[in-house]
């Protein structure tokens, strides 16, 4: 189930938030090193992460989740954000390059279909950037933020959903080492705790970035040949008598 879009709009607001935010962002950023001149779309509540990219892509939107509900985006400029289906995106098939997916898959009861229409409106060699809650992290396991609601998923759970929706994984990053503790003082240590983690790749991190890329052939299965049965020639009888 989606968290309102005021409580999430409530957490980024929060020192906690603000880290997580900054963090997050860095992780996202560096699986999209690049993406002037293209188009960049945000599914779920991914506007605390897309206003880096705003500036230098050929356009950004943000779409989120009827469920969730819709907060103006950006708050001083004509606004970029709209409400949808998720599962039936009001965009014409490959129009859109790069796609950032954060708080959707483990929201959403129908994350295969979902994941089938990002890989529609995508562009051929498009990029799709997913950040979904570790499976093993305290972040998961913590009420009080929005990573610690809906089903959060390992590195193998995700690439067997990724793989399912004709996805990819090309790029794995991590983020969130830092333990959920809304206390300032504690918070101040959450580059070191990042830094740590990423230099031992320690498996507690609080989300996984995954970075994924859309297959444009469709596997298909191979029929086997039906084994044609060989019958031996059958001699016509001879005649009896002359």
């Amino acid at each position: 189930m989606y968290p309102d879009v005021v409580d999430l709009r409530s957490f980024y607001a929060q020192p906690i938030g603000v880290v997580a935010r900054r963090l997050i962002g860095r992780a996202i950023r560096a699986r999209l090193p690049d993406v002037t001149g293209l188009s960049v779309l945000g599914i779920g509540y991914a506007t605390p992460y897309l206003g880096v990219f705003r500036e230098e892509c050929e356009r950004a939107l943000a779409f989120m989740p009827g469920a969730q509900g819709v907060t103006r985006w950006p708050s001083a400029a004509p606004t970029l954000a709209a409400l949808v289906d998720e599962c039936e995106m009001p965009l014409p098939n490959a129009t859109i390059d790069r796609v950032v997916a954060v708080h959707l898959l483990e929201m959403t009861p129908t994350a295969e279909d979902v994941l089938k229409e990002v890989w529609r409106i995508l562009a051929p060699g498009g990029r799709l950037v997913c950040v979904v809650p570790n499976r093993g992290s305290v972040w998961a396991r913590a009420e009080g933020t929005p990573f610690g609601h809906g089903r959060p998923f390992s590195r193998g759970q995700l690439t067997a959903l990724l793989r399912e929706a004709l996805f990819t994984p090309v790029g794995w990053g991590e983020a969130l080492y830092v333990p959920p503790v809304p206390r300032n003082w504690f918070l101040r240590t959450a580059v070191a705790w990042e830094r740590a983690g990423s230099a031992f790749s320690l498996p507690f991190a609080g989300v996984h970035v995954v970075e994924a890329t859309k297959q444009v052939y469709k596997p298909v299965a191979v029929r086997k040949r039906a084994r044609l049965r060989m019958l031996e020639p059958v001699m016509a009888p001879q005649a009896v008598g002359g």
